[in-house]
């Protein structure tokens, strides 16, 4: 049980409807993050507006999806490990072995990912003073400077879902049943 009111569209405040209607009709279901962030419709908002901007970055979508999953493990988002795995799997078309060494939190077998995940990781981990080495060997693969700032704005994006839904405990839709995901050793 959530530990904040999960609403529904006849629930939630008058500001939050219309993300919520826009989700049902793009998804066929209200995501339960949506659901939570209702509460504070200049934080749906926030997250929706977000997500279109980050959805705008040069990264791939496969990219996006490394820096995503990268940051909901790190931050132990159950819910959000979940809705990026199916993401990752479905729309990214990633490879299996790539997205379980994402769950797992282990190196990557694609070069290029690794380097990107390796980066993802260093930015949450020391707050963005990240090594001149590790911001060379991102260069070296072919990123570039904006997509350095394109990572962090993907995890900026990834904060306030992981936060918001490790606050509020929220649960998983069913929909996203088949992609659970626990912090390990939980």
């Amino acid at each position: 049980m959530s530990r904040v009111t999960l609403h529904t569209l006849s629930s939630a405040p008058e500001a939050a409807r219309p993300f919520l209607e826009n989700a049902q009709k793009n998804s066929g279901f209200i995501p339960n993050l949506l659901g939570i962030l209702a509460n504070a419709p200049a934080a749906l908002e926030t997250y929706v507006t977000v997500s279109g901007l980050n959805a705008k970055s040069e990264l791939s979508l496969a990219e996006r999806e490394v820096v995503q999953l990268i940051a909901a493990t790190t931050h132990g988002c159950d819910f959000c490990v979940a809705g990026h795995t199916a993401v990752a799997l479905n729309k990214a078309k990633l490879a299996d072995p790539v997205v379980s060494a994402l769950r797992e939190q282990s190196t990557l077998p694609e070069a290029r990912l690794e380097v990107l995940a390796a980066f993802a990781r260093e930015v949450i981990a020391t707050r963005g003073k990240v090594s001149d080495q590790r911001y060379a060997e991102f260069k070296a693969a072919g990123y570039s400077e904006g997509n350095a700032l394109e990572v962090i704005l993907g995890i900026s994006l990834a904060t306030l879902c992981n936060f918001a839904n490790v606050f509020a405990g929220t649960e998983l839709n069913p929909e996203l049943a088949r992609y659970r995901w626990s912090v390990q050793g939980q």
